[in-house]
């Protein structure tokens, strides 16, 4: 059986935390890692009904894309909105895992969910990601490898996809004389010693670069440890970042919200079109969530109509005289639920036959009724 530690590890593995925006808060925010899962409800608001659903199915462990505690609090009290969720989470013995603008950048993320179910194809991330990794080359001697390799991985290098632990070696012969002063793992001071080494390589997270070079070193035999860190080039095809951009069959703006509005889950609020509705739609841009910090972006990608959500009233409408693409604002919540499916999938083929994993259907958009 799973425990929660595990499902934190494989969620951190595909959506990293360090590549969440520097206000987020993502990762566990309840729950002790070392619980069995065998329940796991999936969500986009850590709203209190969505916790007694939670609750009440007897789950594990509630994984949500907004955060329960985005901004400091002072407390928990169940006088509070978050207290009461809170409250409701830890009675049932239910953990609670975030993963917000680490799951926006990822790939496949919230942006790719949202993109397929709108019928993108040939999609790219609307605001490429510059390379998020670099790698360590470390020398050592043979009988450290081993505890070199393990430091690695426990430190967030070597992570490549669906892959951990990942390293290449090479041997060679590592040649130092001992100075005075000196008090070596091996060798003499003052002569000349040769030693087998193997030059070790491995993928490191930039944000974690700090952290994995005091594993090395605490790992590593030797008095001065040899290694480096080279900073990789952006390769000019990035898979990752906000947003997506794509093709679609040819279409106008008008036949392309109603497609919109039967993609996503219906919601009170609709489907809002700025534009022409007999503008022709090749090319569209999407973004998970609040989008209009993308604009820009939709426009320079050649996009016939921007889809995102909580859209502004003077940013809206000074973008659509400036004769850019044509926008549909739709439902937050709707946009951000198209991803709950796919990671449902995506844990049961990790996690296995002996975890049940259930998307809540509660609808947590603020607007309940159109009048």
């Amino acid at each position: 059986m799973p425990r929660l530690a595990d499902v934190v590890a494989l969620m951190h593995g595909w959506y990293p935390p360090e590549t969440a925006d520097d206000w987020d808060a993502v990762g566990l925010a309840a729950g002790d890692p070392d619980a069995e899962v065998r329940r796991v409800l999936l969500a986009v608001d850590p709203a209190l009904p969505v916790a007694r659903e939670a609750a009440g199915w007897d789950a594990d462990v509630l994984i949500t894309h907004h955060p329960l505690f985005l901004r400091g609090v002072h407390g928990v009290a169940e006088t509070t909105p978050k207290g009461r969720t809170l409250a409701t989470l830890l009675r049932a013995g239910c953990g609670l895992l975030t993963a917000h603008t680490n799951a926006d950048h990822g790939t496949p993320g919230v942006s790719d969910a949202l993109a397929r179910a709108l019928g993108l194809h040939d999609v790219q991330p609307l605001a490429p990601s510059g390379p998020t990794h670099d790698k360590i080359v470390v020398f050592a001697p043979v009988g450290d490898a081993e505890a070199v390799r393990a430091a690695l991985a426990s430190s967030g290098a070597g992570h490549v996809g669906d892959y951990d632990t990942v390293s290449y070696s090479v041997a060679g012969e590592g040649r130092f004389r001992p100075l005075a002063g000196a008090h070596p793992t091996v060798g003499t001071v003052g002569e000349v010693e040769l030693t087998d080494e193997l030059r070790i390589e491995a993928l490191v997270p930039r944000a974690r670069r700090a952290e994995v070079v005091r594993a090395v070193l605490a790992a590593h035999s030797y008095e001065e440890v040899a290694y480096d860190i080279i900073e990789l080039a952006d390769p000019g095809v990035a898979t990752t970042g906000a947003g997506r951009i794509g093709d679609v069959a040819e279409t106008t703006l008008g036949e392309y919200g109603a497609l919109v509005a039967s993609a996503l889950p219906e919601t009170a609020r609709g489907v809002l079109v700025g534009g022409d509705p007999d503008r022709v739609v090749r090319r569209v841009a999407v973004t998970g969530g609040a989008g209009d910090f993308l604009l820009d972006q939709a426009a320079a990608g050649g996009a016939d109509v921007y889809v995102t959500s909580d859209l502004r009233h003077h940013v809206a409408t000074e973008f659509l005289e400036r004769g850019g693409p044509s926008l549909l604002d739709v439902s937050h919540w709707a946009a951000e639920w198209t991803w709950l499916p796919e990671l449902a999938t995506r844990l049961g083929e990790a996690l296995g036959d002996t975890v049940e994993i259930r998307v809540s259907s509660i609808c947590t958009d603020a607007w309940q009724m159109r009048r």
